[in-house]
């Protein structure tokens, strides 16, 4: 039994040190998509050095202040936002190290930070670059946000006595295959982190089956989050002036604008004037901020008059009310547009992608339509839909006749949202849940107080 025991440590140790090498080989191919990537994203081509564990200020001091956040990109950077205003104040005046993976995480995550508070990339996951990110930051503990676990990084931490834990943690069927194919790295990997709090319990069953130590199911941290006030009393003041009802394509991805497009130039083709349904104005809202201007252009190819919210002044104005689709070309602003919305398409849903969070939609009380593809958010979308709060079709072009519909029956449209704010209030909590489990950690592995 020992030799067995023996023998798969050894395979584990030649394995990660291949995938070490490769990683290591990969460097140039790296720079090179970063400087491609930044042609289109400037975001890209800031601070390139910190990928490799280099860094143009001091090194913090080793005093345990330091609480380290990985959000890899938008969406995990928002559920962050959440946890770590907790995190200030059970633990006031500690300094905050968040990382990223992508440009628009590090813009988003950017208005999280106080005085005293760094950003940084995350290092490629060589053993030189993580070592050297580990000695300068030393942080008393790395919280990943949702799904990024690497294989150095979190041997490195083992090493280094950094707890690295798990939070809001989900992991689809898709991604439990893919980390099973690479077993060898991913199971070392799950099995060094601290703890793994789960989003549900389909998610803690895959996790658990990659070995990794599942302490809670805790919910999901988006449910926290508290849409902008001030925004969402302006889209709703809006919506009011605007006269007509408004459907949102919200966070939108490639190849589902063109679909949409071409549903609406039938149905514009179809519908004589004065159909209330042609009176209805369309919002998209692009996920990915590079593709603004080819979301543009691809509505103007089409043949429809468009207003961009970037060349709007404090509202739209009688030009902007006459264009048959508006486009969402800003970051921060989808309270806003929710407010703004009598119901919305769910982005990434129509084709195989995952989905997007509907959670903000929920609690915007803004109905949701959404595709067959749900896979990244499958507890979420299924809760919604049992409540009332969202409906799933088999197509994009029968959610678009649904959207439509719902938005001529305002009665209907009342409770459908009056539920989608219902089931964004009733599952909050997961915030307190998880800064008490990093506090119990803490105490267990008997670390001092942050």
């Amino acid at each position: 039994m020992a030799d067995l025991a023996e023998s798969l440590r050894l395979g584990a140790f030649m394995m990660r040190a291949l995938y070490s090498l490769v990683m290591w080989l990969a460097q140039p191919f790296l720079r090179r998509k970063l400087l491609q990537r930044g042609a289109r994203e400037p975001g890209y081509l800031e601070a390139v050095e910190e990928r490799f564990g280099h860094y143009q200020f001091g090194p913090w001091p080793a005093d345990g202040r330091c609480i380290w956040v990985h959000a890899v990109s938008l969406g995990e950077t928002r559920a962050a936002g959440v946890l770590v205003a907790r995190l200030r104040q059970r633990w006031p005046n500690r300094r905050l190290l968040l990382t990223h993976g992508t440009a628009t995480g590090r813009a988003e995550g950017a208005a999280l930070l106080q005085p005293g508070d760094v950003q940084a990339w995350l290092p490629w996951d060589t053993p030189g670059a993580v070592q050297r990110f580990l000695a300068h930051f030393r942080p008393r503990i790395g919280i990943l946000m949702e799904t990024e676990v690497w294989p150095n990084l979190a041997a490195a931490c083992e090493r280094a006595r950094v707890p690295l834990v798990l939070a809001n943690a989900r992991l689809s069927d898709k991604s439990l295959r893919q980390a099973l194919r690479l077993a060898w790295l991913s199971r070392p990997a799950y099995r060094r982190l601290a703890a793994v709090w789960a989003q549900t319990r389909d998610d803690a069953a895959r996790f658990t089956e990659l070995g990794a130590k599942v302490q809670g199911v805790f919910g999901n941290l988006k449910f926290d989050a508290t849409p902008d006030a001030q925004q969402l009393a302006r889209g709703r003041e809006w919506r009011v002036a605007l006269g007509r009802p408004l459907i949102m394509f919200a966070s939108s991805r490639e190849g589902e604008e063109a679909e949409l497009l071409q549903i609406l130039g039938v149905l514009k083709a179809q519908q004589p004037k004065g159909d209330a349904r042609s009176a209805v104005q369309w919002l998209i809202v692009p996920r990915h901020p590079q593709r603004f201007d080819e979301v543009a252009a691809l509505i103007s190819e089409h043949g429809f008059i468009l207003a961009r919210r970037s060349q709007w002044d404090a509202r739209p104005n009688l030009v902007d009310m006459s264009a048959e689709i508006w486009l969402g070309d800003s970051l921060g602003e989808m309270a806003l547009y929710y407010g703004l919305s009598d119901a919305a398409l769910l982005g990434g849903s129509f084709a195989p992608l995952g989905g997007q969070n509907l959670i903000e939609a929920a609690a915007c009380a803004c109905p949701v339509f959404m595709g067959l593809h749900t896979f990244n958010f499958d507890e979420a979308a299924s809760l919604a839909q049992d409540v009332g709060a969202a409906e799933r079709h088999t197509s994009m072009a029968q959610a678009v006749a649904a959207a439509l519909a719902l938005v001529t029956e305002p009665v209907r449209q009342q409770a459908m949202a009056q539920a989608a704010r219902h089931f964004a209030q009733a599952h909050r909590g997961a915030v307190d849940r998880t800064t008490q489990a990093i506090a119990d950690l803490l105490g267990q592995q008997g670390v001092d107080a942050l």
